[in-house]
């Protein structure tokens, strides 16, 4: 058995070992890491809400009027009502019966994937899916498929095939709206019609379209209009929301399921009710006017570097050493681009990770489109939108 000390050697040998590097300023468009001051095209703050006035003082308010913590689990004394009130507008907003908040994504996929899938089920994954959603497939105890990247044709086989050898089993498609690492869509009008067809259900996780697509930031499944058709809309509300936790919006029967089965729900004290206290505020102002217009501000910076509809860029430098030179030139150029590497992404595809905001000046984000290293590689092809 290697020793820690080995394993770590390898890890650095390989160009894979991570450290955490505290920021030297609060989290926003402009940071100081490292005695340096950087523009920040790291974070996953697509609309700036997370030094947005009206969220920071919803956070204190909430901190005044209920508290700094839950101090019990949901079904135990730690349900108060910002809790409730926040379920009911994700509920609204998500045109579902309704809505159940974890602490975290993670912690919403490693509760819902297990409750509604087990050993006589299947849980069909894109090859491209996020780890807490191949995590949880793997909780389950659900046979797993994986089908190539936005693979329809792979993917109606697989549902084929399942379907003629056990027609009464559960079967699961779970795939993101947003992929997180290349920023293209799945085709989801398309995965719908198929799950229809073969009896299936469907985890869509909007992680990274909540906030960002759509006409009042509800996501993918909003802009395309099939929000009643997709069984579990799940994400978070660490990236656009500002602040930090996750959701799954569903019927009604499959959330009093999932409180009742979703073990990462149940063993879990519940999040700060000051916390669902500001996420019930941020809610409200990414579907008001101001939301709306931070959207296009934000499209505003994606025009000006890529053709994608997203804010995640994905520049591929292929190994690791070259995606860690090419984030520590950019630092020297005074801009925070993370070196994304395996596990996160395959192996062999190593990239630079451009994450957009709405609160980046666009003075800011043509200087970085300007760089030598942007300028001689250029945005990856995978940023643009295929769905």
């Amino acid at each position: 058995m290697a020793s820690p000390t080995e394993e770590l050697r390898k890890l650095r040998a390989e160009g894979l070992l991570r450290t955490l590097t505290p920021l030297d300023s609060p989290a926003g468009p402009r940071v100081t890491r490292d005695g340096r001051e950087l523009w920040n095209f790291a974070s996953n703050d697509y609309l700036g809400l997370a030094r947005h006035p009206e969220i920071e003082a919803a956070v204190i308010e909430g901190v005044q009027r209920f508290g700094a913590g839950a101090a019990a689990s949901r079904l135990v004394c730690g349900t108060l009502q910002p809790h409730k009130l926040l379920e009911d507008a994700l509920a609204a907003a998500k045109k579902t019966e309704a809505a159940l908040t974890f602490s975290s994504g993670f912690a919403t996929s490693l509760g819902v994937i297990p409750a509604v899938v087990g050993k006589a089920d299947f849980v069909i994954l894109d090859k491209l899916s996020h780890a807490c959603l191949v995590d949880a497939a793997r909780l389950s105890g659900a046979t797993i498929r994986i089908f190539p990247h936005n693979d329809m044709a792979k993917l109606e086989r697989l549902l084929t095939g399942i379907r003629a050898k056990s027609p009464q089993a559960r079967i699961l498609v779970a795939t993101e709206s947003v992929f997180s690492m290349d920023g293209d869509l799945c085709p989801l009008a398309e995965i719908v019609v198929l799950v229809e067809k073969y009896d299936a259900l469907l985890l869509l996780d909007e992680a990274h379209g909540f906030g960002v697509l759509g006409d009042s930031g509800m996501g993918l499944a909003e802009r395309e209009g099939l929000q009643r058709r997709v069984t579990f809309q799940m994400g978070t509300l660490s990236k656009a929301v500002g602040l930090s936790g996750g959701y799954v919006a569903a019927t009604r029967e499959w959330i009093d399921l999932l409180t009742n089965r979703a073990r990462s729900f149940i063993y879990s004290t519940a999040p700060p009710p000051a916390l669902a206290h500001a996420a019930l505020a941020s809610l409200e102002l990414i579907r008001s006017e101001e939301g709306k217009k931070l959207r296009q501000r934000m499209q505003e910076n994606i025009a000006c570097i890529s053709r994608s509809s997203t804010p995640i860029l994905p520049v591929i430098q292929g190994s690791n050493e070259a995606a860690l030179a090419a984030s520590v030139a950019l630092a020297d150029a005074g801009f925070l681009v993370p070196a994304i590497r395996f596990p996160t992404v395959p192996r062999g595809t190593a990239r630079l990770r451009i994450s957009l905001s709405a609160s980046h000046p666009l003075e800011a984000v043509s200087a970085l489109a300007l760089t030598d290293i942007l300028a001689s590689v250029g945005i990856s092809d995978s940023s643009r939108e295929r769905a």
